[in-house]
Order: structure tokens, then C-alpha cells, then sequence
């Protein structure tokens, strides 16, 4: 949850293929070509009669992977012209009054064979490492609260860090899709952003868990909390992952000692304070690193353009934060799936490259980005069904939750903020307030608004990603 995935090809950009020429609102350029002109007869020239070896039969034959390959008369004139045919050799030898008429001959002559372009790299190749290891990041933290077992005290204290983590989580998706917007023009620009928003998100992350919790261990866990956050948030947008990860090990050691060894209660407030220290120092070099780049001169976009993605956050935080109250190990669960889930959307932007290139008609490739769409969607599913199933949590609500942040994560790639944040906020709305009423239940509640926000999304993902302009 420490900001939008930013999906960029490894190696150029996707090419915009050619659909063939049936029409349609993805239709660019219509080519209209010209007639090719009859054959016709200078005056006081005759032409050649026909003989049992025609000379431009052996022609055509020589020129036929070439002329093979045109789809005009004018290609195969173009191509006789680079041979050096002059008009004198044209009407003597093959008996035509000039080249476009000899060009026309050939072209008829000639059986059409249009070889495939070779395939070209896929430029979405994920990196598996990568993603895997972000996937343990996004777990991994939560082996301090293991360690911690209750340091922050009453109830109200864990309220407190669960409203100052949805802060975090909201301002650090916002921050991030604006330090990576910056960071496609450079890293100092990407630096001098970040280094303005982490500060403002950890202030309004920790007063919120003090508002909650009142002051005392909760607020003060809520401070660590928040500060490691904003640290993490911004060593992944730099493409610090390593350092994150060893940062974390003093509390990951810890943790999965516990059922051999018990830690001393100075240990287990300290090693969570040693990990935001070496996160919060980490997140310091890699700053000053970036803010050393050559400044880009360039426009820093609006604010308001940060602000769905900061509203996505939030709302996944929030449908993540009822899960978790019902379910603990499901969402555990769930954050294990989030380095899969940022696989998958690699692959499908790779498949659905790999669609343009194989359809010759709109309606081709809406076909095949709706079956990539099925497939990359089922194969995140799956595993987190056997997952739900491994820790007795139910799979139902797990998949439709599932399904719901990588649609809109999924969306998002695709710069689609506001209609991949809006069923989200929706469905947010809904699993908090309904049990309120004391009618619906929670699991209720959950599956209603999981369930419209799912199909929501899923209409929008068929609709905008079956359009070949949206891979282009």
C-alpha cells in the first residue's frame, strides 16, 4: 500500500499496431490508392507479340519474393526502377510502352505473399525478483506488531494506529503517483517532491493517531508507525526494495524466533525503533542521492491530479481494515498476493501488446484483451482462493475484495484514476456504514459492496482496455 504501481515498459515503448481497414472509433487514417493506370499505346509503338518464353514471366519470376510482398502496381514500379529498366529496354525486351504498364503486368503476375513481421520483444517483461521481493514488503512490517504484542495499549490506542496507518496509506498513494509523475523527468525533480510531501504525511498521520488514541505508547507507536511508512513509500518509488528489505530484518528475525525465544521487553520495543531508524536513515541517502541528479526544467502537474489516487488508498485501506478486524489472517494473506498481483500486471500489459499485434479487426482485439483480462485475473485468484482456504478464512469475501483493488490497480496503470477509485470509495462506504444501521452485518456488508465494486470495475476494466488506443 505504499503507492501506485508504476508499470513502464523495460525497454521503449509499445508500438501502436494496424488493425486493418474495418471501421471504427480506433480508426486513425484511411488510405485510398489510386487506380492502377491501363496500359496504354504511344503512338507509332507497337507492342511485342506474345511468345512461349514471355520475357516478363522470367521477370516476375526473378522479382517474386519482392513483388510478392507489394500491395500496389506502383511498389513493383518502384522496384523495377531500382533494377535500372529504362524505357527503351522496357519496350523492346518486355513489350510494354512504359514502366508502370510492365509494373502492372508483374503485379498480376505475381501470387500476393505478405510474410508476418518477426515478433518483437515483449517491452512489459516483469521482473520476478522484483516482484516477489515487493511482496514481502508489503508483508513483512506487520512482524512488528507481532513483536510488539500490544505495546500500544487499550483498544483505543489500536484504533489510533489503525486511523493514522489510513492516513499514511492515503497520503502515500497520492505522493507517490506525483513523485513517479515527476520521476519521467527526472530523479531531482522526483527527490525535491517527496522531500516536500513524506514530511506533511507523517505529521498528519501521527496527530490523527494522537486525536484517536490521546496521547501515551499509542501515540507514540503511531509517530514510528508513520514515519516508517512515509520511509518505505519513498524507497520504493526510488527503486530502493534491497534496502527496505534489510532494514526489516531486525524485527522479521525477532518475530520468527518467538516460538523458540522470547524476547526481553526492551527488545521489543527497540527493534521496531532500530527498523524505523534504519528506514527512516535509508530513505535519507536515497533522497539526498536523487536531489543530487541535474535538475530537468519541466511543468510539476496539479495537485488535484494526485487526489483520486490518494482517495484509493484510503479506501482500500479502509475495505483492507474491516477485513483484517474480521478475518486477521486473510488479509495477511492478502498482502502476501500484492507482489503476485503487481506480476500480473506486467503480464497483461505484455499480453495485451502481444493482442495488437495478432488482431486485424477492433473487434480481434477486444476478443483478446478480454481474454487476457480473464486469464491474469483468474491467476491472481486462485492462489489467494487457496490461500483463504489454508488459513480457514472465507473465500468468498477474500476473492471479491481480491478482485476489487487489482481491477483498480489494474485501471490505474492505465492512468484511469478517477473510474478505478470512485467504486472503491463506494464500496468503502458501504461495508463501514451499513452495519452501523444494526440491519446488515458486517460479512453482509462486505459482500454487497465488494461484489458492486467488482463488477463496476470489471465493466470499466472490458470497456477502456478493449480499445486499442489505450495500449498505444
Amino acid at each position: 500500500m505504499s503507492g501506485p504501481l508504476p508499470l513502464r515498459p523495460r525497454g521503449g515503448h509499445a508500438r501502436r499496431a494496424n488493425h486493418g481497414d474495418a471501421p471504427g472509433a480506433d480508426d486513425t487514417l484511411a488510405l485510398r490508392l489510386a487506380r492502377p493506370p491501363r496500359p496504354r499505346t504511344r503512338p507509332g509503338v507497337g507492342l511485342r507479340p506474345a511468345r512461349a518464353d514471355d520475357p516478363v514471366d522470367r521477370l516476375a519470376a526473378e522479382l517474386g519474393d519482392e513483388a510478392g510482398a507489394a500491395v500496389h502496381p506502383y511498389e513493383v514500379a518502384a522496384l523495377l526502377e531500382s533494377q535500372g529498366l529504362t524505357g527503351d529496354r522496357i519496350q523492346e525486351t518486355y513489350g510494354h510502352p512504359d514502366l508502370f504498364s510492365l509494373a502492372d503486368a508483374v503485379f498480376r503476375r505475381v501470387p500476393r505473399s505478405h510474410p508476418k513481421p518477426p515478433v518483437p520483444p515483449d517491452p512489459w517483461r516483469p521482473d520476478h525478483l522484483r516482484c516477489a521481493l515487493r511482496g514481502l514488503l508489503f508483508a513483512l512490517p506487520g512482524t512488528a506488531y507481532v513483536l510488539a504484542q500490544g505495546a500500544w495499549g487499550s483498544a483505543s490506542g489500536l484504533y489510533g494506529l489503525i486511523a493514522a496507518a489510513l492516513v499514511s496509506w492515503a497520503w502515500s498513494q497520492a505522493l507517490s503517483h506525483r513523485a513517479y509523475s515527476r520521476l519521467a523527468t527526472g530523479r531531482h525533480e522526483a527527490g525535491r517532491t517527496l522531500l516536500a510531501g513524506a514530511p506533511l504525511g507523517v505529521v498528519a498521520a501521527s496527530v490523527t493517531g494522537l486525536l484517536v488514541a490521546g496521547p501515551g505508547a499509542a501515540a507514540l507507536f503511531a509517530v514510528g508507525q508513520s514515519c516508517y511508512l512515509a520511509a518505505a513509500g519513498l524507497l520504493l518509488v526510488l527503486g530502493h526494495e534491497r534496502i527496505l528489505a534489510a532494514a526489516l530484518l531486525p524485527v522479521v528475525v525477532a518475530a520468527a524466533a518467538q516460538p523458540w525465544w522470547q524476547p526481553p521487553e526492551l527488545l521489543r520495543t527497540g527493534l521496531p525503533l532500530l527498523t524505523v531508524l534504519l528506514a527512516t536513515a535509508a530513505a535519507g541517502h536515497a533522497l539526498r542521492s536523487a536531489l543530487r541528479a541535474t535538475p530537468v526544467p519541466g511543468p510539476a502537474p496539479r495537485l488535484v491530479r494526485s487526489l483520486p489516487y490518494g482517495l484509493f488508498g484510503l479506501a482500500a485501506g479502509a475495505l483492507t481494515a474491516v477485513a483484517g478486524h474480521q478475518e486477521p489472517y486473510a488479509v495477511i494473506v492478502l498482502t502476501l498476493s500484492m507482489g503476485p498481483a503487481e506480476w500480473l500486471l506486467y503480464r497483461y500489459r505484455g499480453l495485451a501488446v502481444a493482442a495488437l499485434h495478432a488482431s486485424t479487426t477492433p473487434r480481434g482485439f477486444r476478443l483478446r484483451a478480454a481474454r487476457a483480462l480473464a486469464v491474469c485475473g483468474g491467476a491472481y485468484l486462485v492462489p489467494l482462493a487457496l490461500g483463504a482456504v489454508l488459513v480457514g478464512a472465507s473465500a468468498t469475501r477474500l476473492l471479491l475484495l481480491g478482485a476489487v483493488l487489482w481491477t483498480a490497480l489494474l485501471l490505474q496503470a492505465f492512468g484511469a484514476a478517477w473510474p478505478s477509485a470512485a467504486p472503491c470509495l463506494a464500496a468503502a462506504v458501504l461495508v463501514t456504514a451499513l452495519p452501523l444501521t444494526g440491519v446488515v452485518p458486517t460479512p453482509t456488508a462486505q459482500l454487497i459492496g465488494c461484489t458492486a465494486a467488482a463488477l463496476a470495475l470489471l465493466a470499466v476494466a472490458v470497456h477502456r482496455l478493449g480499445r486499442p488506443t489505450a495500449h498505444a
